[in-house]
């Protein structure tokens, strides 16, 4: 049985198959869509889930289609994310998850320009049904951190990236959870400026910001410096399993910052989303390294609704 509509799953069952799946992120979670639905200027969340019949839920997809407030640009950018990929029970068949997968394509059929699972888990046995329903499998790393032995966790990190983590904590630096509208603002502010000179990329506004702390998703890690905000970190959490580095700006103390939050509030591992494409050159993927890091090719999922626009797309990036 195919289901839809977020108020037709049972909320128990989705947070038992969250607990139970071998591929759960927090991505995947019921309390992840809310907090998509509640951004609905900057995107629109859908949800697709099957059940065993009727009853026991067995996979769930939660993602997201972007919106832009400019309707022409809304048209050739619209693209529907789904992070962590599917959330997956260890029995699922293929012909459940095939139509998991197709039900949710056809939805999107009119609404996204490309669909695109971006994994945090190893879905490699699931590969022939993804590509049964004409999704690509392209390779691209993600990086964990365990963080489950504090001495362990310390040994890995490189002596220049201790030395920085060391002078910092000698210059008094402190790590806070950002409470207050400022103290946001404040993080804000320095990854525009990121994303303007470096990334290059869209970043959601200010409300995206302060709607995942204000619903409580996770924390926002700030590291300050005589009460100024250097840096910071927003960290989707999923319980007592994994920390999450959504979006990170400021110095190398941030990520230990957030890998400290990790062990020492009893999370097993910290998921650093994202290092690059095999064989191909990446600074960040070469950062993040720095901290003991483990690469894992886990992979993304595609599929192209528009190949003209996707090709236009595509285009109008590597000129920019």
């Amino acid at each position: 049985m195919i289901i839809t509509d977020i108020e037709h799953i049972d909320t128990q069952s989705w947070e038992q198959l969250l607990s139970e799946s071998p591929v759960a992120s927090w991505f995947q979670s019921r309390e992840a869509y809310l907090f998509f639905a509640s951004l609905e200027t900057m995107m629109t969340p859908f949800v697709v889930a099957v059940s065993r019949d009727g009853c026991e839920l067995k996979g769930v997809v939660v993602g997201y289609v972007t919106r832009e407030t400019n309707p022409l640009k809304h048209f050739f950018t619209r693209r529907a994310i789904i992070y962590g990929g599917p959330l997956l029970a260890s029995d699922i068949t293929d012909e459940e998850l095939e139509s998991l997968l197709s039900t949710m394509l056809h939805s999107l059929s009119r609404k996204a320009i490309y669909v695109e699972t971006r994994n945090f888990a190893d879905y490699s046995r699931y590969r022939h049904v993804f590509q049964r329903v004409g999704m690509d499998y392209h390779a691209h790393y993600d990086m964990f951190i365990d963080c489950e032995d504090r001495e362990l966790m310390l040994s890995r990190i490189t002596e220049s990236k201790r030395r920085q983590i060391r002078k910092m904590r000698d210059e008094g630096v402190e790590v806070v959870e950002a409470k207050s509208k400022q103290d946001i603002l404040a993080f804000f502010g320095l990854l525009q400026v990121l994303y303007r000179r470096k990334v290059h990329r869209p970043l959601f506004g200010l409300d995206f910001f302060t709607t995942f702390v204000a619903r409580g998703c996770g924390v926002l890690l700030l590291v300050k410096k005589e009460d100024e905000v250097i840096g910071g970190m927003l960290c989707p959490l999923l319980r007592g399993r994994v920390v999450y580095e959504w979006y990170v700006v400021g110095p190398a103390y941030v990520t230990w910052a957030a890998m400290d939050y990790a062990n020492s509030h009893g999370f097993k591992l910290f998921d650093l989303m994202g290092a690059g494409v095999p064989g191909e050159p990446y600074g960040v993927r070469d950062f993040k390294l720095q901290f003991g890091g483990t690469l894992k090719e886990y992979g993304r999922y595609l599929h192209i609704q528009s190949p003209l626009l996707y090709s236009i797309g595509k285009m109008a990036i590597s000129l920019r």
